[in-house]
């Protein structure tokens, strides 16, 4: 936490240097601020029982920080309060998501990952807003955080009175659904906390009812071992075949839960050019995707989370969703082009995606 001197003098109106914060926070261009304390007693019990079961997958950094994802103040000693923001992300322009599902011979991304690298735009912004409390209160501890360390980000949204944790654990707010990103500024600033925000899913499971690999096991609890976005996204090896006709078209994330939540028909584009589609990546058939050499995925997906995948994941996905693509001649030549790539992992998922255009002829 950078410290350019003794922390904001206590005479301050924290009160009314919140409502500024709130007021600077939209000239930036968030949609949303809120302020939550550090007590997340609530939230940790659940973190430990979702690691418990093993829901975590391969994602070994998540028991390896402890509770430092659950205690602020462990991860940034002096922390007081957190700010979280809110920015949508819907690309409004970009082909409508439900058509390009529909459209199995085409690419399926990701509607956060169409754009530039969020992390970037909100990191930037954030220290913006920190400079500029910096310049009315003076000196002080902060970090910015935007999906960039152990911090329950949607638990302290959460708590700071953005919105609720639907049943499929992703963010909504009332007006805005969910297609947002969240950043929070960690300050040893003593800021007034919002209230909550309070749950709204009701009855629905729609959610729980559209995944297509069925990684919500009940309302809340989700299997991330089983979730296209952690297959597609976050796994390095192998995704299981059993899975594997599930994903469908989906080379990049998954957002089925989000189409059909009731609560995104309330949802706006976005007014950041920034997360428009990009390349454009928005509607690709998937056999001119597979084509792409590792200097042509390198170039096109630069300043783009996709990049964090790398090629060999990036084909490993395109293959399986080949695999799904009905049988035409151009869906064989491109799968069997890379019948002898060098890696194990793309042979692999090719040699299976051509067994199930043979099985199915």
């Amino acid at each position: 936490m950078p410290k350019a001197g003794p922390d904001a003098a206590p005479s301050l109106d924290f009160h009314a240097l919140a409502r500024d914060i709130r007021r600077w926070a939209g000239e930036l261009g968030f949609q949303q601020l809120g302020i939550a304390d550090t007590v997340l007693d609530e939230a940790e019990a659940h973190l430990l029982a979702w690691l418990a079961d093993g829901f975590h997958g391969e994602m070994a950094y998540m028991p390896r920080h402890g509770t430092r994802r659950s205690r602020p103040a462990e991860l940034v000693p002096g922390t007081q309060s957190i700010i979280t923001v809110r920015m949508d992300y819907w690309p409004p322009d970009a082909e409508p998501a439900e058509a390009v599902l529909n459209a199995p011979a085409s690419a399926y991304i990701s509607r956060y990952a169409l754009g530039r690298d969020y992390h970037k735009v909100l990191r930037r912004r954030l220290q913006r807003l920190a400079e500029r409390i910096v310049s009315v209160a003076g000196p002080f501890g902060y970090r910015v955080f935007t999906d960039s360390a152990p911090v329950l980000e949607k638990a302290l949204a959460q708590k700071a009175g953005l919105g609720w944790i639907g049943k499929h654990t992703n963010l909504l707010q009332e007006k805005a659904g969910s297609w947002f990103f969240l950043g929070e500024l960690f300050t040893s600033l003593p800021l007034p906390a919002d209230s909550p925000g309070s749950n709204h899913c009701g009855t629905c499971r729609a959610c729980i009812d559209i995944c297509p690999t069925r990684a919500i096991l009940a309302p809340y609890r989700l299997d991330a071992r089983r979730c296209i976005s952690y297959l597609t996204i976050e796994l390095k090896g192998s995704i299981p075949e059993a899975l594997r006709p599930a994903i469908g078209n989906r080379i990049y994330g998954c957002d089925d839960c989000q189409l059909v939540c009731p609560w995104n028909r309330f949802a706006t584009g976005t007014r950041e050019a920034d997360f428009n589609a990009r390349h454009p990546l928005d509607a690709v058939p998937l056999v001119d995707l597979f084509r792409w050499h590792e200097a042509d995925f390198l170039q096109r997906t630069e300043g783009s989370a996709i990049r964090r995948i790398g090629y060999l994941r990036w084909l490993r996905n395109i293959a399986v969703a080949l695999g799904n693509a009905p049988t035409t001649p151009q869906v064989i030549a491109a799968l069997s082009s890379r019948c002898d790539h060098p890696s194990e992992l793309v042979r692999e998922h090719v040699a299976w995606a051509l067994r199930q255009h043979e099985e199915g002829q």
